[in-house]
């Protein structure tokens, strides 16, 4: 966690994973634990504690979030309030989630006996656990840690949130926004865009945070697609996983591989025994407690019906980070049409 490079680089998931330790605050900083105090409050740098201090930054953050005086305001890792006393000004309520209680408290401290206390509301813990509550923007300098499951926890919330603006590490930020043939074109670029539209608003330097990080950072809008593509994300995501595994590689070598034919066949099969795919002579003579499995010829091979699904698709040859979304729902209609299905 204290080292530059983030967890981010890995491919992301839309569970949760795991989140950075208690009361991490923005970029992941210098290496080791060595507690660093700003303010006569102790910051653990090597758990990723950095405070965004320019006023001017903060005050771009919310203009860009064009708050209303009636909006209730989601913000995640509040630290001891910057972003937070700005917003309290301007909208109805701030939700805002906290995991360290010793930030907490100065939170509390802030705001207290002010006009603004009765318009916060602070939650205690790890946001990762929680339902999410109403609101209608999020607003947040993130702990980066846990910046790709907290997009998607996001992005599959009910009911659909106006946008969200989130600070997030540099480059985990350009990989949200790349787009098919750049260098930075991953699976989490392309499930963030089938979602929502991304935009980079800003770019803030380590000098903006106190104390400073070895990494830049920047400022993203979300804006949640309402109504979302009629997809059925976990068959869409099981997918284009496979799909980005070896972004380079033909989609046909990268469906070769044993483990995606198994997954495959497995998935085939259950398909063809719920959907009565095999004959009624068949299913008359199959005991109960019979393998479902035997319904299916002796001689089928999932690799060459998952071979001619892409020949005849007009992908075989083609290549995942050059792949658009509509590439992908062609390919996955074309997969589920011949009842192989991702999940």
């Amino acid at each position: 966690l204290g080292s530059a490079r983030t967890a981010e680089r890995a491919a992301p998931v839309v569970s949760a994973g795991r989140t950075g330790r208690a009361g991490s605050r923005g970029p992941p900083g210098r290496r080791g634990n060595k507690p660093v105090s700003v303010l006569g409050v102790l910051f653990n740098t090597g758990a990723g504690q950095h405070i965004l201090k320019n006023p001017l930054v903060i005050n771009s953050i919310i203009e860009k979030a064009a708050l209303r005086r009636t909006d209730v305001i989601l913000e995640v890792g509040p630290a001891t309030g910057n972003l937070t006393v700005k917003m309290l000004e301007k909208v109805k309520k701030v939700i805002a989630c906290e995991i360290d209680p010793r930030l907490v408290g100065e939170l509390q401290k802030r705001v207290q006996g002010t006009c603004l206390a009765n318009k916060l509301e602070i939650k205690v813990g790890d946001i990762l656990k929680t339902d999410l509550p109403f609101f209608d923007a999020c607003v947040a300098n993130l702990p980066y840690q846990i910046s790709s499951p907290f997009v998607f926890k996001l992005l599959l919330h009910r009911p659909f949130f106006r946008c969200a603006i989130l600070m997030f590490q540099r480059e985990f930020a350009l990989r949200l926004v790349a787009k098919p043939g750049t260098k930075l074109y991953c699976r989490l670029s392309i499930n963030t865009q089938l979602l929502a539209r991304v935009d980079h608003l800003m770019k803030v330097g380590k000098n903006n945070f106190k104390p400073p990080p070895k990494v830049e950072s920047s400022v993203v809008r979300i804006e949640p697609k309402n109504p979302p593509p009629p997809i059925n994300f976990q068959e869409w995501d099981g997918l284009v996983r496979i799909a980005f595994v070896r972004k380079n590689k033909t989609l046909s070598a990268a469906f070769k591989s044993s483990a995606v034919e198994q997954l495959l066949d497995h998935n085939y099969r259950i398909h063809c025994s719920l959907h009565n795919t095999v004959s009624s002579f068949l299913i008359y003579f199959i005991s109960f407690y019979c393998d479902l499995y035997n319904t299916i010829p002796e001689n089928f091979k999932i690799a060459e019906k998952i071979q001619t699904v892409l020949k005849d698709t007009g992908y075989s040859e083609k290549r995942a980070r050059s792949m658009d979304i509509d590439d992908f729902i062609r390919l996955l209609h074309g997969f589920n049409s011949e009842g192989i299905h991702f999940s």
